[in-house]
């Protein structure tokens, strides 16, 4: 006869077992198959869709233009810019905004494309620090962006991403807040549904930095996640958390496949 001890100690070991021979795939599930992808401008107004479409009365323009000024300026004792390590952003930009957040090979670190743009401003050009959310900041993403526009999400999961990836996605699942709501809750099971005035979308990050209306300005990936934390009223995570990085790897993966717009706007 076993003891029930001996019984525990063998159930644990299957269950350990059972969990190893998952296939990443299976770990993988898609919640929204990737042909019923959406993304936030097919539940926006006409209005919106239209202003988004007006290459001369879209605002987020504004921020394009400064963009492209800031990718020219040369900073710190050596009076390096963007474009003198870079080049001409459109040409040698192309693809990396579908690419991040991406790990950093020096630290480990998940990073988002503003992340990588402050790096570059302290540690290349030696120029002042981009504040989080600062029109600078904004404006080089948005510009670096642009060189990716229309072409599809593709981030890396792989490898050590892979454990990022798993982090994110427990995130997205998690029901958090006073509201005991998880981002699933609204973007996954209730697509499409309204929210008072406005169609619960499928939260895809395909346009961001976004110019919102709500905002009257141009805003990070962040900043909104930042904001649907303070919506189920949870603790908003910091600023440059990895946690949010995670989420937004999550989110990309996602959305894998959907094109870039920029610039978008948004309600």
């Amino acid at each position: 006869m076993i003891d029930r001890s001996l019984w525990r100690v063998l159930l644990l070991a299957l269950s350990i077992g059972l969990m190893v021979l998952v296939s990443p795939a299976e770990s993988q599930t898609r919640r929204l198959p990737m042909e019923q992808l959406k993304s936030g401008l097919a539940f926006a107004g006409a209005d919106v869709r239209a202003l988004q479409a007006d290459d001369f009365g879209n605002p987020a323009q504004l921020w394009l233009t400064r963009g492209e000024q800031r990718w020219r300026e040369s900073l710190g004792v050596d009076g390096k810019s963007c474009q003198s390590c870079h080049g001409e952003a459109p040409q040698r930009m192309r693809g990396v905004a579908t690419r991040y957040p991406a790990l950093d090979l020096k630290t480990g670190r998940l990073l988002n494309l503003e992340d990588r743009i402050r790096l570059c401003r302290t540690q290349h050009q030696k120029g002042p620090e981009l504040k989080w959310e600062s029109d600078d900041l904004l404006a080089l993403t948005l510009y670096v962006s642009q060189a990716s526009n229309n072409m599809p999400l593709r981030v890396n999961i792989d490898g050590a991403a892979r454990s990022q990836w798993a982090q994110g996605e427990a995130l997205f699942l998690r029901r958090q807040g006073q509201l005991n709501l998880s981002c699933a809750n609204c973007h996954d099971q209730n697509q499409g549904k309204r929210l008072f005035t406005d169609l619960l979308s499928q939260g895809q990050p395909n346009a961001y930095p976004v110019y919102r209306l709500e905002w009257q300005g141009m805003g990070s990936l962040e900043r909104r996640l930042r904001s649907c934390f303070a919506g189920v009223r949870a603790e908003p995570l910091e600023w440059g958390a990895q946690e949010a990085r995670q989420l937004s790897l999550y989110l990309m993966w996602r959305g894998e496949g959907l094109p870039l717009e920029v610039p978008a706007v948004r309600k």
